[in-house]
């Protein structure tokens, strides 16, 4: 029985089991629908067709269609003749309510629709209290998370029987080389590299911009080049000898299925606030504050005067990537010290990331607001000065990214005020005093009745 394989964020052949359900039952059409509502002109979507390209080399077969799914999915299976669609399951609320209505469209053509796997080690909705209810708090779920069963990854088919129909060309992009792995074969090798010879340090440096002691496999990760039952299956595997590395960075996935479990069961939550604590926070809002607009341009272009916050936004425009300790920076001083409701950034962060994950964003930046699934009090402020000091020491990080601060040698490079000439190359001041905002955000908490 042929079979359309409907790719999504699943960009690769191994670890890949609706690719192996539908290889078992005949000959398949792989396909890749290019939907205009989630293709834009960003560095995730470069980066997309980019894995997609790739993934042409070795599923010969691979179709690719442009337009609305409701209509594509079911025109392919009518122009290969096959009678059921293979997917792996969607979870965020935009791909669950278009898997929704491409089922409907199905059905009435008589086609199946078979969902086998997703994009997590466990599916989303899976992990449940002893109740049987949903999980709030992080530390609680991993554990239970940890316990969840993980089959082990099954091998790519043994063979491959296409089922040809026409194709459509990629669009061009503009970029032919990406600083992070995007392709199954680039992630595989980053993933065994990392593995090998920087996983033991991995606990101790991760924090560190500065230095390259992360994996980079977020994006990877983003579009379903490797999948995160294969990084787990390796690092389980170590058991004997296990480090802290290995347990830490089991950690952060745990961080990424809790996220996309949250934003299943509280799909409002994607851009709004999950917690209704903080309901009525006085906010500057950029829409009807000059000021606020000001602060946001500022903030968005890297130029708050602030060289840590500064070094990350634009490493994030020149990279479409942001180390995460210097996301959280970046996401506390518009949160906190410019009062900007965390969507504003939530968005610009997610126009300009190659592994821009809606659950992981939208939820990480509510952990930082306190909005959102995170237990420990909203009034966390992040220093942006003393967590440059701490993470960044030698000024590294900051010196590659704002190269008006070049001529600042070591840890000055964190506060050019204090040091002759710090503007003469057009490095702006300070657009706002960290300690005079720090204490009005407080007062702000205080109003809605959160005390420290």
């Amino acid at each position: 029985m042929t079979g359309v394989v409907w790719l999504r964020r699943d960009l690769r052949v191994r670890d890949h089991p609706a690719l192996c359900a539908a290889a078992a039952e005949g000959p398949i059409v792989p396909l890749v629908v290019l939907d205009p509502v989630l293709t834009q002109d960003s560095p995730r979507f470069e980066s997309y067709l980019h894995a997609v390209r790739a993934l042409r080399e070795d599923l010969d077969g691979l179709v690719v269609r442009v337009g609305d799914p409701r209509y594509v999915v079911p025109a392919v299976c009518a122009e290969a003749r096959a009678r059921a669609v293979h997917v792996s399951a969607e979870v965020t609320p935009y791909g669950r309510h278009r898997d929704a209505a491409v089922r409907l469209a199905l059905a009435r053509a008589g086609v199946e629709w078979i969902a086998t796997g997703s994009p997590y080690a466990v599916t989303p909705g899976r992990v449940r209290t002893r109740a049987g209810m949903p999980f709030h708090v992080f530390t609680p779920f991993a554990r239970a998370w940890r316990d969840s069963p993980v089959p082990s990854p099954p091998d790519p088919p043994a063979r491959v029987r296409y089922t040809r129909v026409v194709s459509a060309d990629l669009p061009e992009t503009g970029t032919a080389t990406h600083p992070v792995p995007v392709t199954e074969a680039q992630a595989r090798a980053r993933w065994q590299e990392f593995l090998t010879d920087e996983i033991a340090g991995y606990g101790r440096d991760r924090d560190r911009p500065d230095h390259e002691a992360t994996s980079r496999l977020s994006t990877a990760l983003k579009l379903g080049s490797i999948h995160p039952r294969t990084l787990l299956s390796d690092l389980r595997s170590r058991a004997a000898t296990r480090s802290d590395g290995v347990e830490r960075f089991i950690t952060e996935l745990a961080w990424r299925e809790f996220y996309a479990d949250v934003l299943w069961h509280h799909p409002r939550s994607a851009w709004h606030d999950l917690k209704d604590s903080l309901h009525g926070m006085q906010y500057d809002h950029p829409e009807t504050n000059p000021l606020a607009a000001q602060h946001l341009s500022a903030w968005q272009a890297g130029r708050t005067g602030y060289p840590f916050v500064d070094a990350g936004m634009r490493q994030l425009r020149a990279e479409g990537w942001m180390h995460n300790r210097v996301r959280m920076v970046t996401a506390s001083f518009l949160t906190k010290d410019l009062h900007i409701w965390w969507p504003h950034g939530a968005r610009h962060f997610l126009d300009l990331l190659r592994d821009g994950d809606l659950a992981s964003n939208s939820h990480g930046w509510q952990w930082v607001a306190g909005t959102g699934t995170d237990a420990a009090p909203y009034f966390r402020i992040f220093n942006p000065v003393t967590q440059g000091l701490r993470f960044d020491p030698d000024g590294e990080y900051v010196r590659r990214y704002v190269p008006e601060l070049a001529h600042l040698p070591g840890a000055a490079a964190h506060e050019p005020w204090k040091h002759p000439g710090p503007h003469v190359a057009g490095y702006p001041p300070r657009i706002v005093d960290h300690a005079a905002e720090r204490q009005e955000a407080l007062d702000r908490y205080a109003a809605r009745g959160a005390n420290p």
